[in-house]
């Protein structure tokens, strides 16, 4: 909080919370001195906001008895927070309460969260409003309804003009932490902004290696808009890009296993963005059987196998493990586990 408007707001939002503020407190908390304290409390009278003085051993700044501001007052940080917030909430259906007022769709297709979002919408600076538009339509999550992926809140330094770049198809300039502490600048063609597993990425060409790769938020410490534009791929889709860089990025443990049943449900039961899941052919039938079961193919790059076996377990479906041997040890372990606890009478 640099600036010294965004200062001027957060000696407001102090003031706000009620009761007589100190000069020394108010300066420790907005990290500046007393001298720039009073005149930060001019700037607030002179935008008619009665800031009252109150002299004497507890004396300091307080609003005057009985005075409201605006509903809102958000700075980019709260107003980005606030947006995504909903954004969230709707895809994993948390913000739809019980009542018509609240859970009813209109004929047209808007929701209560939508009308949430364009109120607020309404009431930022235009500046700010348009930022925001450039995130949303270049956002996209990876995490299935009801199962709602929490991201830590994203840089507002980066994502903001990111999000800018994917909308308006324009080039950036990052400096860039790799995840063993190599640092880079270099310049991408962004095409989306993708939340999973927690964490932001944004998928984007990088010219200098010549395709396309994926790049985590919090990794980025400055995007910097360049000049002119590109033309992003047709029909592409930037979240499949992030699960598909995930699956195939350089782990520890390669995994190869076979497990019945069709894609879609076996791919449903494994973490987004860590497994490559293939149908197999399905085999001529053996004339004493009516259905041959479909299989399929899984591939999983992973840091760590101990988390596998109770995967598989919960799956419920035949697997055959192809590779490591490491992982057989693993699952017979868990297994063994699983029988004694069954065995166990109650003490």
């Amino acid at each position: 909080m640099a600036r010294p408007t965004a200062r001027v707001l957060a000696l407001l939002e102090l003031l706000q919370s009620g009761g007589i503020r100190p000069v020394s407190e108010l300066a420790d908390r907005l990290d500046v001195d007393e001298r720039t304290v009073r005149r930060y409390v001019s700037h607030l009278i002179d935008l008619d906001v009665p800031v009252e003085s109150v002299r004497g051993r507890y004396g300091g700044y307080r609003l005057a008895p009985g005075y409201r501001m605006p509903p809102l007052m958000l700075s980019d940080d709260e107003a980005l927070a606030v947006l995504l917030g909903l954004v969230a909430g709707r895809r994993a259906g948390l913000t739809a309460a019980p009542g018509p007022a609240a859970s009813a769709t209109t004929a047209s297709g808007t929701t209560a969260t939508d009308t949430a979002a364009a109120k607020i919408r309404r009431v930022l600076p235009e500046r700010l409003g348009r930022r925001l538009d450039a995130v949303l339509s270049a956002l996209a999550f990876t995490d299935p309804p009801g199962r709602p992926a929490a991201p830590a809140a994203p840089d507002p330094a980066v994502l903001l003009p990111m999000a800018d770049a994917v909308h308006h198809h324009r080039p950036v300039s990052i400096r860039y932490t790799a995840g063993d502490g190599r640092r880079s600048e270099r310049t991408l063609h962004p095409y989306g902004v993708v939340a999973h597993a927690g964490r932001w990425y944004v998928t984007a060409r990088d010219p200098s290696a010549g395709e396309a790769r994926t790049f985590r938020l919090d990794r980025i410490t400055s995007v910097r808009l360049l000049p002119g534009s590109f033309e992003p791929p047709v029909g592409i889709d930037p979240a499949q890009r992030v699960l598909t860089g995930l699956a195939t990025a350089p782990y520890r443990h390669e995994v190869v296993l076979r497990i019945e049943g069709p894609a879609e449900a076996v791919r449903a039961g494994l973490p987004a963005g860590v497994a490559i899941v293939t149908a197999l052919p399905t085999p001529p039938e053996p004339p004493e059987s009516q259905d041959a079961a479909p299989w399929c193919r899984v591939e999983l790059r992973v840091e760590r196998l101990d988390w596998l076996p109770a995967v598989l377990a919960s799956l419920d479906r035949p697997f055959v493990i192809e590779r490591p041997d490491e992982l057989r040890g693993l699952v017979e372990t868990f297994a063994e586990r699983l029988v004694r606890s069954a065995r166990r009478c109650q003490p």
